[in-house]
């Protein structure tokens, strides 16, 4: 089985990339989602370590994809056959974030604050630790694409 981690900061599009490999009968573990994060006791969230190794554990499809950006992802590394950073220029993530409604972190001027301090603190050590980077803000398809052609294997029938 493939792993591939796609990560990013908030804002680039995990979530919508996430919903599209499903839709394409792709096995996603989106790490917002689904039991896979706990949130600590100043109201943040982050990755279930145990939940999140128990997903990668898993062998019952071709191919995993785990979807998601944490501090903890650098524990899993060496678990992925690729991870693929999503970026997108600070406009587009602003823009994304105002408008987003299936999760409400980086709406008020605090949080966004705070998302494009990360932004130029975690961002390059996701760079580095990447195995491809693509941009965001180019048509949905074509991210999909790109991110398809890095497994080379054709959708789940």
């Amino acid at each position: 089985m493939q792993r591939v981690l796609l990560t990013g900061m908030s804002g680039v599009g995990k979530s919508t990339v996430a919903e599209r490999r499903s839709e394409l009968g792709y096995k996603v573990g989106e790490t917002d989602h689904g039991g896979y994060s706990v949130v600590d006791e100043h109201g943040y969230q982050h990755w279930d370590v145990n939940r999140v190794r128990e997903l990668l554990a898993t062998e019952d499809a071709d191919v995993l994809f785990v979807v998601g950006s944490d501090d903890a992802q650098v524990l899993f590394y060496p678990e992925f056959d690729q991870i693929v950073l999503l970026r997108a220029p600070r406009d587009i993530m602003g823009e994304r974030l105002a408008s987003r409604s299936n999760n409400p972190f980086g709406k008020s001027s605090e949080e966004l604050a705070r998302i494009l301090a990360d932004l130029e603190t975690f961002e390059p050590s996701m760079r580095r630790a990447a195995t491809h980077e693509i941009d965001t803000s180019k048509p949905l398809d074509r991210v999909v694409d790109e991110i398809l052609s890095l497994v080379r294997q054709p959708p789940p029938i």
